[in-house]
C-alpha cells in the first residue's frame, strides 16, 4: 500500500536515478571535439546529485523530527551549491557515526569534479550566453575540468610508458597526413587547435583518460548512495509505511570499482 509520501520520494529518486545515469555515460564521450557531452554531462549530474543529496537532507529532517518532513522554506534555503551539500551530507554521516563499505572520503580529484560540479550549478552554466550578454562570467567549465580533472588523472594514473605511447603516436601521425590534413578545432579552453600533432595528442589524452574520470564520477555518486540507502532504514524504523526502499533504485550505483570498470553506458539500466 502506498500513499502521498511514498508515490512522491519514489518519483524523485527514479528521476535522479535516470538523469545521473545519463550524466555517468556522457562524460566519458566528452572531449575537445564533443563539447556538447560536456554540457550534457554536467547538466544530468548537477542536477542529479543536487536531488539524492536533497533526499538524505530530507530523511535526515524526517528521522530527527519523528516522520515529519520540513517546509518549502527549509528546502529552497538548502540551494544549489553541490560543495554545500556535500558538507551538509558528511555532517550527517558523521552525526549517524556511519561507516560506508567503500570510499568515506575523497581524494582532491574528488573534490576538483565536486567544485566544477558546484560551480557549473550556481554560475557557470549559462557560460556562453553570460558572454554575449556581457554578465560576469568567472569560469569555463570546460577547461577547469581538461586542467583540474583530466590532467590531474592523466599524472596520477597513466604510466610513463603510455605518456610516451601517446606522444610518438601524435608525432607519427602529424607526419603521416600533415602535409595534406587540415585541422581547424578548439581545445577545451577555447584555444585554437590547427596542428595535426596537438589534436592527435589531446584525443590521446582524452582515451587514457575517460576510464578514470567515469569511474571517480559514478564514485562520487555511489557516496550519495550509500548515505541514501543507511538514511533509509533509520527512516523505515520509524513505522510510517511511507518510506520506499531506494536501495533497489539506485542498485547499480552500489557496487565496487571492480564492476564500475566493466561499464561504459550507465544509460541501459
Amino acid at each position: 500500500m502506498t500513499n502521498d509520501t511514498f508515490n512522491a520520494l519514489s518519483k524523485e529518486a527514479q528521476f535522479a536515478f535516470e538523469i545521473l545515469n545519463s550524466g555517468a555515460t556522457q562524460i566519458r564521450k566528452a572531449n575537445y571535439a564533443k563539447k556538447g557531452a560536456y554540457y550534457q554531462s554536467f547538466i544530468n549530474l548537477t542536477v542529479g546529485i543536487e536531488r539524492i543529496a536533497k533526499l538524505c537532507v530530507l530523511l535526515d529532517y524526517y528521522i530527527e523530527n519523528n516522520g515529519e518532513f520540513p517546509n518549502d522554506k527549509f528546502v529552497r534555503k538548502i540551494g544549489h551549491n553541490i560543495n554545500k551539500l556535500y558538507n551538509k551530507s558528511m555532517d550527517i554521516k558523521q552525526k549517524y557515526s556511519f561507516e560506508f563499505k567503500y570510499l568515506n572520503n575523497f581524494n582532491n580529484i574528488h573534490f576538483n569534479i565536486l567544485d566544477i560540479l558546484s560551480s557549473f550549478a550556481t554560475k557557470d552554466r549559462y557560460e556562453n550566453i553570460n558572454i554575449l550578454v556581457n554578465a560576469k562570467q568567472d569560469n569555463n567549465p570546460i577547461a577547469l575540468w581538461f586542467e583540474n580533472v583530466d590532467m590531474a588523472l592523466f599524472e596520477k594514473h597513466i604510466s610513463k610508458k603510455k605518456k610516451e605511447k601517446i606522444i610518438n603516436n601524435a608525432e607519427n601521425i602529424n607526419n603521416l597526413i600533415s602535409p595534406f590534413a587540415i585541422v581547424r578545432h578548439s581545445s577545451e579552453n577555447d584555444s585554437e587547435i590547427n596542428q595535426v600533432t596537438e589534436a592527435s595528442l589531446r584525443t590521446g589524452i582524452y582515451e587514457a583518460v575517460r576510464p578514470y574520470r567515469q569511474l571517480y564520477t559514478v564514485q562520487i555518486i555511489r557516496f550519495w548512495t550509500e548515505l541514501l540507502w543507511k538514511l533509509q532504514y533509520k527512516a523505515q524504523s520509524l513505522g510510517n509505511n511511507e518510506i520506499p526502499y531506494f536501495s533497489d533504485m539506485f542498485g547499480c550505483f552500489y557496487n565496487d570499482d571492480s564492476y564500475f570498470r566493466t561499464r561504459k553506458n550507465y544509460e541501459t539500466f
